[in-house]
């Protein structure tokens, strides 16, 4: 390019240094005054030689957009959401323990309070909140079953799903060499199933965090309306066993509040820190799909250059 330049600049000059036409009608200008005319005009052009020069340089200090270069860095991006996505499978495995054992408790809230619905349709010894509450409890069981299936499935959703991912990642050898397909290919697995696992596993746990905290109001309203008065405690149980009430039956509802909330509390400090990491990631991986599309395009353009030779 700056051999161009300096061939324009030549013919430039060569022209400049011509002498001007001049008209029929018109006198030559003197001399002294030609050769003045001459030397402002080729300074003129020496000035613009040099800007023209300087312009060059910077051009040529300018950094290219490599498709190599984005590949690396793309690589780099899908190595990080991959140490991400590790972290969160960990988190997953709690999560799943958690669920498991939320099922169980539920269905053993329900089979204890039926018995108090029952006494309480019966005998009538029981307050009248405690019934209604009790009536309340069997329907939201139902629909809290559901909600932690839902949660369960997604679960393993997501554990299969982030397994997919980390073995396309740890595929890429970048020492080796990369395979622009092989990292097209992740990049398109994380903005597509790796995103939907995720954000739907999300979902579900906050489902799962919202049932497990109107459990516990439940079980500790009901623990409030069971201890409002022994009287009513000892002869409905007393009805139903048939035998003196057993100290420790009556302390079931606050053992079983106290546990859950601990447990509660232990799922919604892991849930805070996987919302982290997700909100980490949705920006990740939409940069490896940006990513992807421009390796994708500077990769067509120079073929398109390569055709046109």
């Amino acid at each position: 390019m700056s051999e161009r330049i300096v061939l324009i600049l030549a013919v430039l000059l060569v022209t400049s240094a011509l002498p001007p036409r001049v008209g029929a009608e018109e006198p030559a200008p003197p001399c002294e005054v030609q050769v003045r005319q001459r030397e402002e005009a080729l300074q003129s052009l020496l000035r613009e030689k040099a800007l023209l020069e300087e312009k060059l340089k910077a051009m040529e200090t300018v950094p290219t957009l490599c498709s190599d270069d984005l590949l690396a860095k793309n690589v780099r991006q899908l190595q990080e959401l991959a140490a991400n996505t590790r972290l969160q499978r960990q988190a997953m495995a709690d999560f799943e323990k958690y669920v498991t054992w939320m099922s169980g408790s539920l269905a053993g809230y329900e089979k204890y309070l039926q018995a108090g619905t029952l006494v309480a349709g019966v005998a009538r010894v029981l307050p009248i909140p405690y019934a209604g509450q009790a009536s309340l409890l069997t329907k939201f069981v139902s629909q809290g079953m559901l909600s932690l299936n839902a949660t369960s499935v997604a679960i393993a959703r997501d554990l299969e799903t982030s397994q997919t991912f980390l073995a396309r990642v740890d595929a890429l050898h970048p020492v080796e060499g990369l395979s622009r397909a092989q990292v097209s290919e992740a990049a398109r697995f994380a903005d597509g199933e790796l995103l939907r696992a995720m954000t739907d596993v999300q979902a579900k746990l906050r489902t799962t965090a919202d049932v497990s905290a109107s459990t516990l109001a439940f079980l500790e309203t009901l623990n409030q309306y069971a201890g409002s008065g022994d009287d009513y405690w000892n002869k409905t149980k007393s009805f139903v066993l048939r035998k003196d009430v057993d100290k420790h039956d009556k302390s079931y509802l606050a053992a079983s509040a106290e546990g859950l909330r601990n447990r509660v509390g232990s799922f919604n400090a892991r849930l805070t820190s996987f919302d982290q990491t997700v909100r980490k990631d949705l920006p990740l991986i939409k940069h490896v799909a940006v990513y992807d599309d421009l390796v994708r395009e500077l990769d067509a353009r120079a073929l398109q250059k390569v055709a046109t030779r």
